[in-house]
């Protein structure tokens, strides 16, 4: 039976670590506003550490992130930003102590590799949602969803969809996904998930139009979307086109990928790269359900 990591409480210890890029700034706001959550923080070597573009080698960023995942002590772990880096060492991770006493780990972007990993390896959930970096521009209401699911509250979201073409239906399975060009970045590796009978969410930034097109190809004719039970599509943000234009929407793209298949579709979900990134629990079985213009997502478990 999959463990589910203990929910926090008021005088929890949490971690923000930086296993991908270094901070540019700083993260002054977001231990404030998790210190009036109740908890108390602990900032890891990596998130004052610069080597290149990352926040410390290789070698001490798995450290950094190693000794989070291994303190008794310390019950979350927070990414304290994305960009790249975490690719590089997940294979030195040592997820042992981890998975007999699993703790939440949150971030979003290049934390898709965590996340994948850990779904695909242990099934254990995790918290796709804001970083420490990004608390500052968050919105209320996506550092409110975070709260909720760290402390073990309802996330359950609902929205009407105005302007993208969903698609009407039903589908109950366990949430997976995050970062598209970074679950490209697993395709085929021991970080796969495996997407049969799944609900697959996907999000990216600062993308061709024509590179997303590429990447759902990829994960089409991989068979990824084949035996999906439902598709939630989040921000697709800074999106960069050519001239002349690739001429496609990425709502337009994502429905001629899955055209053959007859699982719900949804656009528009309010995670990813914006600021109002709603947090997702990534490894627990939902519903979503797409009626007209109105999308649900639903925790059944």
């Amino acid at each position: 039976m999959t463990k589910i990591p203990e929910f926090l409480k008021a005088g929890d210890k949490v971690a923000i670590v930086c296993p991908a890029s270094f901070i540019r700034g700083n993260i002054d706001v977001a231990v404030k506003i998790l210190e009036s959550w109740g908890l108390e923080v602990l900032l890891g070597k990596t998130v004052t550490a610069a080597y290149h573009q990352f926040a410390g080698d290789d070698r001490e960023r798995a450290e950094d992130l190693q000794w989070a995942l291994d303190d008794e002590s310390i019950k979350a772990v927070f990414a304290a930003r994305g960009g790249y880096g975490c690719v590089r060492i997940i294979d030195q991770l040592d997820f042992s102590l981890f998975e007999k006493q699993p703790k939440w780990l949150v971030g979003f972007s290049d934390i898709t590799v965590l996340h994948s990993h850990i779904q695909r390896q242990y099934g254990i959930p995790t918290i796709h949602g804001q970083m420490p970096k990004s608390f500052e521009a968050g919105t209320e209401a996506s550092l409110d969803t975070l709260k909720a699911a760290l402390f073990g509250h309802i996330i359950d979201h609902q929205y009407i969809q105005e302007a993208a073409p969903s698609r009407i239906g039903e589908g109950e399975g366990v949430l997976i996904g995050g970062n598209l060009a970074i679950l490209l970045s697993v395709l085929a590796s021991e970080s796969d998930v495996n997407y049969d009978g799944k609900i697959l969410f996907i999000e990216d930034v600062g993308e061709s139009f024509y590179s997303v097109d590429r990447m759902l190809w990829a994960l089409k004719r991989a068979g990824k979307f084949r035996k999906l039970k439902g598709l939630i599509v989040g921000g697709f943000t800074a999106m960069k086109d050519g001239d002349p234009s690739f001429g496609q929407t990425v709502a337009e793209m994502v429905m001629d990928k899955v055209s053959d298949d007859h699982f719900p579709v949804a656009f528009d979900y309010p995670a990813g790269h914006i600021d109002d990134n709603h947090a997702l629990i990534l490894g627990k079985k939902v519903k979503l359900k797409i009626t007209q213009n109105k999308v649900s997502l639903t925790y059944i478990d």
